[in-house]
């Protein structure tokens, strides 16, 4: 994945300050400090919010135990809604300061960072808009559940890459790292709602063949929402590979199928 390198686990608005500046240390600790009390301050306001009843079902909920795709995360106890309001509240925040809370250990704080990209990328210039781009695929070891990827894929990736070359998207398919590969595939949500549909369909071909359930339902997911669009090229993808796609990808795919088409295909 070469094209990805030149992304570096630094932040990216930190980097680009840091590259301009001559020397001038006092500005930059100035900067420093500004991020890191902005970054508590949202932390303190997310953790007020949040409840421990509640942190301990979505724990249960997102798999947190030993060996599970969640293993050892973290939760404050907040619904989606409330995290997502915190988020449009701080949305002019510095993309330096929500690259920072991207690193937290609670799941609802960097839930909150994606949405606050998410926030700039509806309303970012191009050179503001490649920043958050870049910055989100230098963190996508952050982005590490399928929450954090489907509320933020199509929104910052998706969007991003709506007028641009995609071969990143083939990139993190290929990717040894699992939630690589779910934005990949969920960031073609952007290009579905617009009717294009190419990238989904050869992404799903691309992981037709993975081994993890959350893949099965992405990948079935987002063809089920592509063959809202166009049925009929759903139909010859599930009728030429229903043999290869696992039974719950298979199942997502085929949901809005009539139902006596359903049994058919399911009994292949």
């Amino acid at each position: 994945m070469t094209s990805r390198q030149v992304y570096s686990n630094e932040p990216l608005a930190e980097k680009q300050t840091s590259d301009k500046q001559t020397g001038n240390e006092p500005a930059m600790g100035t900067d420093l400090s500004a991020r890191i009390s902005s970054t508590c301050l949202l932390l303190k306001e997310l953790s007020a919010l949040g409840s421990d009843e509640k942190a301990r079902h979505l724990a249960r909920f997102f798999k947190t135990g030993k060996g599970q795709y969640g293993e050892g995360d973290r939760f404050l106890g907040l619904p989606v809604p409330l995290t997502r309001s915190v988020a449009r509240q701080h949305k002019d925040t510095s993309l330096a300061t929500a690259e920072a809370l991207l690193q937290s250990e609670w799941h609802e704080a960097r839930l909150c960072a994606l949405l606050i990209m998410a926030e700039k990328m509806k309303r970012a210039k191009a050179d503001e808009a490649e920043l958050i781009y870049k910055a989100y695929l230098a963190n996508t070891h952050r982005i590490n559940n399928w929450d954090l990827v489907d509320l933020s894929a199509p929104q910052v990736v998706g969007k991003y890459l709506d007028d641009k070359p995609r071969d990143i998207l083939y990139e993190l398919a290929s990717s040894p790292l699992l939630w690589d590969n779910r934005i990949a595939i969920v960031s073609t949500f952007a290009f579905i709602k617009k009717g294009n549909l190419n990238d989904t369909f050869a992404l799903a071909l691309r992981l037709i063949g993975h081994k993890h359930d959350l893949m099965h339902k992405a990948v079935g997911w987002m063809l089920r929402e592509a063959g809202k669009r166009d049925l009929a090229r759903l139909r010859r993808f599930v009728y030429e590979h229903v043999h290869e796609m696992p039974r719950t990808m298979l199942r997502y795919a085929i949901e809005k199928f009539p139902e006596d088409e359903r049994r058919a295909i399911l009994k292949m």
